[in-house]
This record gives structure tokens, C-alpha cells and sequence, in this order.
């Protein structure tokens, strides 16, 4: 039996599994030869941003293609987790990435700047360095890529745009590829500086012995602006109207695409990951100022593109998918509890958010757990929670020596959880992912597990949870299998636990909010990562000579759908991919009414003789009166077609009762 038959065993839902009356699909027609795809990635794009104000020129786009109404982001709704779908159209447990943060001790390396990295520490794996470090003792991606089949095609490819994740998808190194922070392969990295073209400056980190060196004037055309705080040096100002301080690095990266990559490379594959709007989702919330500078710049972008393809005479042999990897929230605990402020402090229910980022490495170790999360000391000092009184959650500190924080007098709220060396028996490793965290039991102790998870369903910021199979039925949980994050190689955490969510609270004047672990210590204003159904939920389009025109695609479909289609355009085997080809969008494919479409709700069975414990207070103090009980519920579609069942997770959501 092969593993993924065991998988789909394990998870007594047999969703993407064949089924024996099973239909094979009839082979594509070949594709014509000069047929290409290019995918545009707009990072935490979530489909209610997209209007005519804004983006007029997605808009067109979306109107002359199809619409894909219903579509799902892989959960946890990460960037990496879903570069992964994209680059494989197959969920964790098939390959075996669990990205953004991850905690994987048996690597060594520097990262794109050449600097060790302490892989004892959950890192951060938007770096090409840190990924290639991650597949040195195991291949990140257990299975096919998209791009690796095209190459082996002969198909020209390239990945162009936001570290990490345009390099996921070509990890193989077998086309061109341009990110943030590197140019390969060193011929077209000549190509560029011959052409006037500055590169990254940590390009040179990948070639060994000088191979590349940069120019005089190279500078730094991937930089970012600086980010305006408030007074307190570490709060972002939500109130500011300077603009998207990341889009000249995505101009350029895009620039160098359609003048030299497109035109001189002309590749029948390339993704171009655009980093916005989502860097300005999180640095200033959805529905600022800047948030809207960074959508206009964003469709500006996509002009170009179409504006480039007319002029290669490509327009009408080109298909365009725009396609975000995950919706996105404003970050913000319970308004009753923490109600909204202006920028200056005052109470004001047009304001900003004053809470939702959450240490849970601190909420365990004040309960007596052995915890680390790899994090320094934090000062979040808005975030964290400033209360109705106007108290805030965490009062600061001052480091009264460098072994405190690494620097006497710095200001913290919470102190270090490094992991520390050697073996660690009954402790607990948190890798810090924002809208949902991993728990990592080194030593898999069953009870450390159900302590761990009883006191999870104990604090009122912690959503669903789910834990590795082998733990049984816990209380209040479901198991990883549930929602394809099981890995049969053991590369998935223990739990995995979303953060609680309000999917219609209102802050900038967007709906959607949830707390968030503090990743990377920052104390971001917005974030991803959860099982909201504005994490879940995120958008797709297509347009081209293989899609349907004007047409809206009401089925649900997914982010791991978006590889078996592309490889149907380009007759292409992707053999191992556990989505399935978009058929009904494609011109002369499968009619809508083939098929059934089942709404399932899988409930966990209730954790009972809880004490509810509310976020105004980590030691537990506040609670809410009355509340013993603690369930959650699944919420998913199957879609059947040709005798075969694909599972679309729409949202969990917890309850306390």
C-alpha cells in the first residue's frame, strides 16, 4: 500500500483518494507550442479588496475570465504552506513543508547573507539559503513540483519576486530565478549586470570563490523604505499616508521581468510573487492609507505585464492566473475587551486595534510548562493589549544586565525562551507562526501532550486545535489527518492551534479580525495564519486562450488546484498532486453540473471542567464566569467528480460554553 493510500486511511475521509469506479480523465490535447502560463502571486490578497477604485485593472481582468467564487487557501494559511501547494498542488502531509516557521535542529548553515543560523532556534524559511539548509538532511518538498515537469519538458521557467516563496518553486534550481535576495543561474545574473541591472546584494551568498561580484553602484535595489513608528520607536502608525514602503523593490523585481526575462528568456512558465499587499497588511492593518497605495501599485504592476505581452505580440497565447496565497485580518483581541484607539491613545471606535498579539510560549510557562519558542526578549508595547481601563496587558520592563535581553537597559515585556542545547525531555517547542503556531513535543510524551492541549482550550485567545494522530482522541481536538497535515515521515509538529477570531468585528473598516502569535517579536497589525474564514478564503482568477470568458466559477476550489490545471494547459504529469484540474473554467471542459458538491461539519468531542481564562490577564487571574466547556467545529465541502472526492476546508471555529 503506498503512503498515500495509508494517509487517506488514517484520515477515514478518503478525501483526494481515488475510489474504485474511479473515471480516468481523457488526456489533454497537446498544448500549442508556443502555449504559456504565468501566475501572479498578490500576497494576501483577500477577494473583498478588489474594486474598481483600487485595482481597475484587475477588475478587467477578473471580468473577462473566470472568477473562481469559492476558493481555499491551504491551512495553516502561511505563505510557504501555500507556495509548497503551488509549487506541488499537494497539501503537508504529502509534502512534508511546514513553512513559515519551523523548527527542524538537524540543519546547519548560513542564511542569504552568509551569517550562521542557529537552526537549535524555530527559523524562518522565506530565505533561498535557509530552504536549501532545510532540504540538506531532508528534501523540504517530498513530492513532484510543477516546475521540475516543465523543465523535464523542456519548457523554459521562471520564478521571479518574494524571497522564499518564488524560490520554493523552483528549489531545483532548473530555470531562472530572480527573488529578493538572489539571481540564478550565474549566466543570466551576467546577463543582468551586462544589461545595467543592479542585483540583490546577498546574490553573490549563492556562488562560492568570488564567481559574482557586484558593480560599484550596484546599491541595494531591493531595499525597503523605512516603516514610520510611533512614539513608543516600536508601533507602526497606522495613520501614515507615505505610502508602501515596499513597492520599489517589487517595481524592480517585476521591471527586470518583463524587460529581460520575458522577452529574452521567454518562458512557458513563470510565477511572479508579488510581496504586497500582504508586508503592508501586517506592518499597517487592511483599509489604511498605505494599504491602498500598495493595491494601486500592485495593479499598476499587472498594466505592465499586459501592457508587455500586447507588445510581444504574447496576449493572446499567454494564460494569466492571479492568485493570492491566503486572505488576511486585522490583529485585534474582543473590542469588549479591548476596545479600539486613535493613534494618540483616546478611546475612539473608529480607531485603530490596541491588542491580539499573543506569546503563548509565556502562557505556558507561567503555567508551570517547560517551553521555548526561540524568541528574544519582546516589547510589543500596543499590541499586546493596552486594556479598557487603559492598563496595558504587559507593563514594561528594563533589562537590568546584558544576560537578560542581550543589552542592559533595554525595554522587554516578555523575557528569552531560547532553545537551549542537547536533549529535551517533557518540554514543549513553539514555532512562532502568527494566525496559528506549531507545538513541537521532542520526545512525543503522551501525557506532556494532553496537559499541553487541556490548557490550550483553557485561554480564551486560543482557536481550534489538532493534534498528530498518534495521541489518540483528545478532548476538544481533531486530529492533523483531518485537514492533510499528518506526515507519514514525522515532519509535522504535534499541534497545531489556530488563534481565535471575530470573522465579522470591524477595525479600518474591514471586517475580520484575530489574535496572532507574535512572529518574529514583531507586533504587526495584521495577520494570517488561521482558520478564519478571512484566512481560508482568498482569491482566484484566471484569463486566456484556455479559459472560459466571463464566467464565475461557484464550485470550490483550492490553492492546491492551481498546479493539475496548469499542468493540464501544458500537458504536463503531475502525478502525485492531490488537486485536481479546474475543468469547468476551461474551454471545452467538464460541464458544472457533473459535479456534486456536500457540505460536511466535523465536530471535535468537548473538553468539560474547564476554567476559561480571558487575554487581559497571562497569569489567569480574569476569567469568564460560568464558561466550562470548550469544542470546536470543521467546516468543509467535498466536491466529487469522475469517481473521485476532494475535501475544501472552509473555516473551524471554537466555542466556549
Amino acid at each position: 500500500m503506498t503512503k498515500r493510500a495509508v494517509l487517506c486511511l488514517l484520515a477515514a475521509c478518503g478525501s483526494s483518494a481515488p475510489t474504485a469506479s474511479t473515471t480516468p480523465l481523457a488526456p489533454p490535447a497537446p498544448p500549442p507550442p508556443d502555449r504559456s502560463v504565468i501566475i501572479v502571486v498578490w500576497d494576501g490578497l483577500r477577494p473583498d479588496s478588489v474594486t474598481a477604485e483600487d485595482t481597475p485593472t484587475l477588475v478587467r481582468l477578473r471580468d473577462r475570465g473566470v472568477e473562481f467564487t469559492d476558493n481555499h487557501s491551504t491551512y495553516p494559511t502561511f505563505t510557504m504552506m501555500n507556495a509548497a501547494s503551488f509549487a506541488t498542488g499537494a497539501f503537508s502531509d504529502a509534502t512534508g513543508f511546514y513553512g513559515n516557521v519551523l523548527w527542524q535542529r538537524t540543519a546547519k548553515g548560513n542564511d542569504s547573507a552568509g551569517k550562521p543560523v542557529d537552526y537549535q532556534q524555530p527559523v524562518f524559511s522565506e530565505d533561498y539559503a535557509v530552504l536549501d539548509a532545510l532540504k540538506a538532511p531532508n528534501k523540504e518538498l517530498l513530492t513532484g513540483t510543477l516546475f521540475a515537469a516543465a523543465q523535464a519538458a523542456g519548457m523554459a521557467t521562471a520564478a521571479i519576486g518574494k524571497s522564499g516563496a518564488a524560490y520554493l518553486q523552483d528549489t531545483g534550481r532548473g530555470g531562472v530565478v530572480l527573488d529578493e535576495k538572489t539571481v540564478w543561474p550565474l549566466e543570466f545574473a551576467r546577463q543582468l549586470q551586462a544589461a545595467g541591472v543592479a542585483l540583490p546584494p546577498t546574490a553573490v551568498n549563492m556562488y562560492p570563490d568570488g564567481q559574482l561580484a557586484l558593480g560599484p553602484d550596484n546599491g541595494n535595489p531591493v531595499a525597503f523604505q523605512p516603516v514610520k513608528k510611533l512614539a513608543d520607536g516600536v508601533s507602526t502608525d497606522a495613520d501614515d499616508e507615505g505610502g508602501s514602503p515596499y513597492k520599489a523593490a517589487g517595481d524592480f523585481l517585476t521591471t527586470a521581468y518583463l524587460e529581460h526575462v520575458l522577452p529574452d528568456k521567454q518562458p512557458r512558465l513563470s510565477v511572479v510573487w508579488l510581496r504586497d499587499p500582504d508586508t503592508v497588511q501586517h506592518q499597517f492593518g487592511i483599509g489604511t492609507r498605505n494599504w491602498h497605495d500598495a493595491m494601486r501599485a500592485n495593479d499598476a504592476v499587472l498594466g505592465k505585464l499586459l501592457a508587455k505581452l500586447d507588445a510581444l505580440g504574447r496576449a493572446d497565447k499567454t494564460d494569466i492566473i492571479i492568485v493570492s496565497d491566503h486572505g488576511h485580518s486585522n490583529v485585534s483581541g474582543p473590542q469588549e475587551l479591548f476596545p479600539l484607539r486613535s493613534a494618540s491613545g483616546e478611546l475612539d471606535p473608529r480607531g485603530h486595534s490596541v491588542s491580539g498579539m499573543v506569546r503563548i510560549a509565556d502562557l505556558l510557562s507561567r503555567r508551570g510548562f517547560t517551553v521555548y519558542d526561540g524568541l528574544g526578549c519582546t516589547f510589543i508595547p500596543t499590541a499586546m493589549g493596552i486594556r479598557k481601563d487603559g492598563k496595558a496587558v504587559y507593563e514594561p520592563k528594563s533589562a537590568p544586565d546584558d544576560k537578560t535581553c542581550g543589552k542592559q537597559g533595554q525595554k522587554y515585556q516578555i523575557g528569552q525562551h531560547k532553545v537551549p542545547d542537547g536533549a529535551l525531555a517533557h518540554a514543549l517547542v513553539v514555532a512562532v507562526n502568527g494566525g496559528s503556531d506549531y507545538i513541537y513535543v521532542p520526545d512525543h510524551d503522551a501525557a506532556l501532550v494532553a496537559k499541553a492541549v487541556g490548557f490550550l482550550e483553557s485561554r480564551g485567545e486560543v482557536g481550534a486545535i489538532f493534534v498528530d494522530d498518534r495521541y489518540g482522541a483528545l478532548p476538544g481536538t481533531l486530529p492533523l489527518s483531518a485537514i492533510h497535515a499528518r506526515n507519514l515521515e514525522g515532519k509535522n509538529p504535534d499541534i497545531i492551534m489556530s488563534y481565535d477570531y471575530d470573522a465579522d468585528a470591524v477595525v479600518d473598516g474591514t471586517p475580520g479580525t484575530e489574535m496572532a502569535g507574535v512572529l518574529n517579536g514583531n507586533g504587526y497589525r495584521g495577520m494570517h495564519g488561521s482558520f478564519s474564514p478571512r484566512d481560508v478564503h482568498n482569491t482566484l482568477f484566471a484569463a486566456g486562450p484556455d479559459f472560459r470568458a466571463g464566467f464565475k466559477d461557484a464550485l470550490p476550489t483550492g490553492n492546491v488546484d492551481v498546479a493539475p490545471t496548469i499542468a493540464r494547459i501544458l500537458g504536463l504529469p503531475l502525478p502525485h498532486a492531490q488537486g485536481r484540474p479546474l475543468l469547468e473554467a476551461l474551454n471545452g471542459g467538464a460541464p458544472v453540473t457533473d459535479y456534486q458538491v456536500a457540505a460536511k461539519v466535523q465536530p471535535s468531542p468537548p473538553a468539560t471542567g474547564l476554567t476559561i481564562h480571558l487575554p487581559t490577564d497571562p497569569d489567569g487571574k480574569d476569567v469568564a464566569p460560568k464558561l466550562t466547556t470548550y469544542s470546536f467545529e470543521l467546516h468543509t465541502k467535498q466536491l466529487s467528480y469522475g469517481g473521485t472526492t476532494y475535501t475544501y476546508y472552509d473555516y473551524a471555529k471554537a466555542t466556549r460554553r
